[in-house]
């Protein structure tokens, strides 16, 4: 293990946590090619409304084609000038980019030791980012305690990403990337519920 410490059994709970914000962040940083499209069709439905929703996105994967996959993202995302959605912390806490939530980010970033890969142009309070960087505290891949973890959402994705992920739920450009958004908003969701359990 990287940090040193005795090497921990992770949780099985927390374990298919770190997996759900990985792939979020993975749908969220670039388009599904054809192979993680095709890995999608097998996630199965279950129980209950989280369950229910990757039962959603196996359906949206299977209508999906990579090209199709592609373009939505880039008009959800990117767009000519600007797409249909500016997925960043800053913007949905302040109604501007760069603004004081990104700093704050950058320290807690620091302090954490988790730092954005070489040639990334998004800043840090990109959803994909974010949704990668509580997937890895949860994995316990980086060097620091897990209980690092649940402050880290609270803090730094609590506050804006259920509506992020409900406004990609509507919006017109999202076909495949509707049921994204409804995986995103639960996943969110049932976070913000364990956060309030009492300890």
């Amino acid at each position: 293990m990287q940090d040193g410490h005795a090497e921990a059994v992770l949780d099985p709970v927390d374990a298919e946590r770190a997996r759900l914000f990985a792939l979020l962040g993975r749908l969220l940083g670039a388009a599904p090619d054809a192979g993680l499209l095709i890995r999608m069709r097998a996630l199965r439905a279950e129980t209950g409304e989280l369950g229910a929703a990757y039962g959603d996105l196996a359906e949206a994967a299977g209508r999906c084609q990579a090209e199709a996959a592609e373009r939505e993202f880039f008009n959800l995302f990117i767009g000519v000038g600007r797409g249909e959605l500016l997925p960043y912390a800053s913007y949905y806490l302040t109604g501007f980019l760069h603004e004081r939530p990104l700093a704050d980010l950058r320290g807690d970033l620091d302090r954490l030791g988790i730092a954005r890969v070489e040639g990334v142009a998004e800043p840090e309070d990109h959803i994909a980012f974010l949704c990668e960087a509580y997937a890895g505290l949860l994995a316990g891949a980086f060097p620091v305690a897990a209980e690092a973890a649940m402050p880290f959402f609270t803090r730094h994705i609590r506050p804006w990403a259920a509506r992020f992920f409900a406004d990609l739920e509507k919006a017109q450009a999202a076909d495949f990337y509707r049921a994204v958004g409804r995986l995103g908003r639960l996943a969110v969701e049932v976070e913000a519920a364990a956060a309030d359990l009492p300890t």
